[in-house]
């Protein structure tokens, strides 16, 4: 369990009407979804069929150089993908996109969410023969498919018929040697959008940010439920899995997406902003400066200084040469990580009373010393506001929280005994009741690691690594 909250992963896909450099195209996709996942990327470029893929870890522009991008080649489509894990730990083979060669052809793979029936789908295959060589979640999405296109007129009907077999989130854009195609699950829990470019090239991104990177314009979103079949004929939808209900996860406004990127319609910008004046309405406090923690704590901090009217200032400075500091695998590294990612601005905060916002509390060690960085700089006091709930229970559906023993939320009493242990002279969260207008109550979200409450049956799931127990673990977890 790490000491914030995790991005999940990010997919980004392109198809072209002509033979072109759409490697490249995927790179620059794939780098505006950078912070969605730094454990692993890859790429594949789909060429009249043949399939080339370069798959590994570390970050965008260290696994892919001119070089690398060369010798995938030109192709008319290409998909790729950011990898933290969710399901399924730190594997070679758990890198997607996940390519399949079956019997009816070649198709690419690449996922975000994350699974709740993955140990029974993974079962269910076993027991009739089938090999899995990761450990992630996608593997079983891919199985559903091929099993069903064996009988299936194409590989988008496939797609329809294996959906409702499929619980949990999940949105995907799959290669064949033909086509592009995008789905996304009936609750729509992960974002996923279309765009063109000028020359007619069509785009399908995690998010809109990602589409503005190669020159596209934002088309719409692939809605809740929604193939999109992407071929020579032009985009076509599939509808038959739509439902009118939408429960995008709210932490994609508070955290995961850029504050660039638009989603649902509503832009992650406003909705952070929002989330920081009704901060300042439900928790006020008197201070001299409001400062927030870069990157995703920096709106809601604007938020809440426009709302109270206290003056908006820059409290930290951030290295922008080290990614978020839970991205490290170990915790040691996390923690040294921490050390050279942030220094407080003393002239910003230095004898004054400072509003700190940031955008949760996991375990509190993280928060704890940022606090202590406000302290060291001569900050007189120092009142943190949260602009989530706090996190009581564990999610399923692509946000890396799996253990609620180690929430501090959960661990402590009351808010004042998690102020104590971060060394802040006062804490307040955003009430939970207030989730709803950061989107402008446009639509359902789900909020289950806030209330418990979750939009599906989660009674199949698992914890994070259920397939890379070892075999003692796994029997005392019986």
């Amino acid at each position: 369990m790490f000491d914030s909250i995790h991005e999940e992963c990010g997919v980004f896909g392109i198809y072209e009407n002509k033979t072109s450099d759409v490697a490249a195209s995927v790179y620059f996709g794939l780098y505006a979804l950078q912070h969605r996942g730094q454990e692993s990327c890859g790429i594949t470029v789909c060429d009249d069929g043949i399939f080339r893929h370069k798959r590994a870890d570390g970050l965008v522009s260290e696994v892919f150089s001119r070089e690398e991008l060369d010798k995938l080649g030109s192709g008319n489509m290409a998909v790729g993908h950011v990898r933290y894990s969710t399901t399924g730990g730190h594997n070679h083979n758990n890198i997607q996109p996940l390519v399949i060669r079956h019997i009816k052809g070649n198709m690419a793979l690449v996922h975000n969410g994350n699974l709740v029936n993955a140990p029974e789908l993974r079962r269910s295959f076993e027991m009739s023969g089938a090999i899995f060589h990761g450990t992630s979640d996608t593997e079983a999405i891919a199985y559903s498919i091929v099993r069903e296109r064996l009988t299936s007129s194409s590989t988008e009907q496939a797609v329809e018929r294996a959906m409702p077999f499929i619980k949990g989130a999940y949105s995907c854009i799959l290669m064949t040697a033909t086509k592009l195609i995008a789905f996304r699950d009936p609750d729509g829990f992960r974002p996923l959008c279309i765009g063109r470019t000028h020359d007619g090239a069509y785009v399908v991104a995690s998010e809109s940010c990602a589409l503005e990177t190669v020159g596209a314009e934002f088309l719409r979103d692939v809605d809740a439920g929604e193939i999109v079949v992407i071929g020579k004929d032009g985009l076509q939808s599939i509808r038959t899995n739509c439902t009118n209900k939408r429960n995008i996860c709210i932490f994609e406004y508070i955290y995961f997406a850029r504050p660039d990127s638009v989603i649902e319609g509503v832009s992650v910008h406003h909705a952070r902003l929002r989330a920081g004046q009704l901060l300042a309405k439900t928790s006020p406090v008197d201070a001299d400066i409001v400062i927030g923690v870069p990157d995703s704590g920096l709106d809601a901090a604007l938020g809440y200084a426009n709302e109270s009217g206290i003056p908006y200032g820059i409290g930290f400075i951030k290295n922008k040469y080290i990614g978020r500091s839970f991205i490290q695998p170990e915790q040691h590294q996390r923690e040294n990580a921490v050390k050279i990612k942030l220094n407080a601005v003393r002239e910003s905060v230095a004898g004054k009373r400072v509003i700190m916002i940031d955008d949760s509390i996991v375990r509190g060690t993280t928060s704890a010393r940022i606090v202590k960085l406000l302290r060291d700089a001569g900050a007189k006091e120092v009142h943190v506001r949260i602009s989530s709930p706090p996190f009581l229970h564990t999610c399923h559906f692509g946000t890396d929280i799996d253990s609620e023993e180690n929430l501090i939320a959960g661990k402590c009493r009351s808010t004042e005994e998690i102020a104590q242990y971060i060394g802040a002279d006062s804490l307040a969260y955003l009430p939970t009741e207030c989730l709803g207008e950061l989107v402008d109550n446009r639509f359902g979200y789900c909020k289950g690691c806030f209330t418990g409450n979750y939009p599906v049956d989660i009674s199949g799931a698992g914890s994070k690594n259920k397939f890379d127990e070892k075999i003692h673990s796994a029997e005392s977890a019986q």
